[in-house]
């Protein structure tokens, strides 16, 4: 049974209404995924979106008087202001530009279409190369589907990459520092652009902490977002407060119950924190869609370089009835897609299944990944943070304070051991300064 025809009614209806959204709440552009001025049949539709998507991208914001005043003479107040008198719903602008885009792909399959049935009535050329010239055209309407991918000549691609050497000879482009100089030096100067990182551990050994102590560092120089599945905005606030302020976690958690709370190290944190470029969210059960459009959100509006997920095992699939090892697929692909999509470095934090505590040495590697093997796929760089004396509370005060990062997998790079201090007390990690610790041959841990 084929589909009701969509009217030209219809259409002029879902354009006005993404134009209510975009003009009354500038934040619903990051719902209309890559819909673009010409997808709108309407003229004037055409040009309000184009300005106003010029504003918003420009970080202005985009109303009835801004848009109507750079459109000048081509349009008015009113003609604009008649455009926001319904407000749809997130899930209607979303059903609204898939009815565009699809709209707008249907009209240029038609017109290709046209011009394949001329070419099939074209005797004067051969009919290999009007074969050939309809392969073209619709090689051409199938880019345009798939966003403008294309292939790349590669001696052109060479050209332009050797602008990339220059800028990093220059210093121009470089990785994102952690903060953390080992970790850095391991990943040849820190996390870059489009990868996506997978930092996991067992329950207990400072993943968040970690996690936290790399934001907190990168923040400081560009713009960072972090999305808690697990801890609400109160709980992330306390160990920020313990690790900026130099407050023991006791002291934030229970202030009352020892000797109070240093009010002049949490003014200092404070302002630490205020200098910060740094944003929390906390959304229990989020799903792949939406971090991808909360992000693209914090993107456009503050900038994003980093995007730390903690964790990826409480992420949702978009099917929550499918299988888990099927939803961990696609939400690692999506995480990929996203850094490289947005130019930005994903961090998720991941948890190991129970094989690393039966070995001699519980070091994690990288089958002791949990829920699926698309984890370790799909992942430019897999670490695996391991505090012995978590899992192994005899040994003695030297290892107290001891944390070794393995960098199990790095695809352009190396695997290695890095080794880092642990400040339990104020929830951050700093470099390790100390001769690494061993314990004899023999026992459980011995390998450490």
């Amino acid at each position: 049974m084929s589909a009701a025809p969509i009217t030209a009614e219809a259409i002029l209806s879902a354009e006005a209404g993404i134009l209510a959204g975009v003009l009354i709440d500038n934040g619903t552009v990051d719902l209309l995924g890559d819909l673009r001025p010409e997808h709108f049949a309407a003229p004037l539709h055409r040009m309000v979106f184009a300005e106003s998507l010029a504003q918003i991208l420009a970080g202005k914001p985009a109303d009835v008087v801004s848009v109507a005043v750079a459109l000048g003479e081509r349009t008015t107040a009113a003609e604009v202001h008649a455009l926001t008198t319904h407000l749809p719903s997130p899930a209607s602008l979303r059903r609204y530009a898939e009815l565009l885009r699809d709209r707008h792909q249907e009209l240029a399959l038609r017109r290709v279409a046209g011009e394949i049935a001329d070419l099939a009535d074209d005797r004067d050329s051969p009919i290999a190369q009007r074969i050939e010239s309809a392969q073209s055209k619709l090689a051409t309407l199938e880019t345009a589907a798939v966003g403008g991918a294309a292939w790349l000549d590669v001696g052109e691609g060479m050209v332009q990459h050797s602008q990339v050497l220059e800028d990093r000879l220059e210093g121009r482009i470089v990785a994102f520092p952690t903060g953390l100089g080992a970790v850095d030096e391991q990943l040849d100067g820190g996390l870059r652009p489009g990868q996506l990182v997978i930092l996991a551990a067992r329950p207990s050994m400072g993943k968040s902490a970690l996690g936290l102590t790399i934001c907190s560092n990168m923040a400081a120089e560009r713009p960072v977002g972090f999305v808690s599945l697990e801890m609400s905005h109160t709980d992330v606030l306390d160990r920020l407060t313990a690790s900026l302020s130099r407050v023991p976690m006791s002291s934030v958690l229970r202030p009352a119950a020892g000797d109070g709370l240093d009010w002049e190290r949490v003014t200092e944190g404070i302002e630490s924190a205020r200098r910060l470029r740094l944003h929390l969210l906390d959304q229990p059960g989020a799903t792949l869609r939406q971090v991808s459009m909360l992000a693209r959100s914090l993107k456009r509006r503050h900038g994003l370089a980093l995007l730390v997920v903690d964790y990826l095992g409480l992420m949702a699939g978009s099917d929550p009835r499918a299988q888990r090892v099927h939803q961990i697929e696609e939400i690692t692909r999506g995480l990929k897609t996203l850094a490289k999509d947005l130019g930005i470095a994903v961090l998720a934090l991941a948890q190991l299944n129970r094989d690393a505590e039966k070995r001699a040495d519980p070091t994690p590697v990288l089958s002791d990944l949990r829920d699926s093997g698309a984890i370790e796929q799909d992942a430019d760089v897999v670490m695996f943070l391991h505090r012995p004396i978590a899992s192994n509370p005899g040994l003695g005060q030297d290892w107290e304070h001891y944390a070794k990062v393995r960098v199990a997998k790095v695809r352009q790079g190396r695997t290695g051991d890095v080794h880092l201090r642990f400040d339990g007390a104020h929830q951050r990690f700093e470099a390790w300064l100390a001769p690494v610790p061993h314990r004899a041959a023999k026992g459980r841990g011995a390998d450490l």
